[in-house]
């Protein structure tokens, strides 16, 4: 049996978070309302747009506005970026090894796809999990367990990788050992939403361990 490797897409493959503020600081300062980093990472970090927009401004429609708030990240994101660091070699690992690989995101697919070829991915990724696509998005499980399906493997086998509470409640949910990528949010934030364990990014020392741990416990029943 082989580990398969979950990964959310922003703030875990890639450091998108503050672009991502900077878009909602502009949209919501254009509807006179005047929101900080921190508002940010509590109401709407790891969320879907629909759900932020329909809470936020329900006079207006959620899905244009989520429109515009992606194409406006898209614009400042360019066509290149920086991979977080330490996943290059991960991947390469897990092709050695024979671990299938996922990306499980709450964003459009068209962002997915610009994030990914930023980063240089485009084609590294055969499995994009879109929580639009699902029946519902993180913090549900569904997106974990379609990705599950998708490769083929149980939970047991999955290890989720994860920087939000929502995307880490449904990665637990979904029955995946999940590691927070402390990219915005601390260990203890991290923790409280459920993760395993936290890592500053793919060349934690700990990252190592974490992942032989996975895999020695393998025999354990599966459901």
């Amino acid at each position: 049996m082989h580990l398969a490797l979950l990964f959310d897409l922003d703030g875990t493959l890639l450091h998108s978070d503050p672009l991502h503020a900077e878009v909602f600081v502009d949209l919501f300062a254009e509807r006179g309302r005047d929101i900080d980093e921190a508002f940010y990472l509590r109401e709407i970090h790891g969320r879907q747009n629909v759900d932020i927009f329909s809470e936020h401004f329900p006079d207006e429609d959620p899905h244009a506005l989520s429109d515009a708030k992606e194409a406006a990240f898209r614009a400042r994101l360019g066509d290149q970026a920086r991979p977080t660091p330490g996943l290059l070699p991960l991947l390469d690992r897990a092709d050695d090894m024979g671990w299938p690989v996922a990306v499980v995101t709450n964003a459009p697919r068209r962002n997915a796809r610009a994030m990914l070829a930023a980063i240089g991915l485009a084609d590294r990724f055969a499995t994009v999990i879109i929580g639009d696509e699902c029946a519902r998005g993180k913090p549900d499980p569904a997106p974990y367990l379609a990705a599950m399906q998708a490769l083929k493997v149980t939970a047991h086998q999955s290890i989720a990788f994860e920087d939000s509470p929502s995307g880490v409640k449904a990665a637990k949910a979904a029955g995946a050992r999940t590691i927070g990528l402390r990219s915005s949010l601390d260990d203890a934030a991290l923790r409280a939403a459920g993760a395993d364990a936290s890592i500053a990014d793919f060349t934690d020392p700990a990252l190592p361990a974490l992942l032989a741990a996975r895999n020695i416990t393998q025999g354990a029943p599966t459901e």
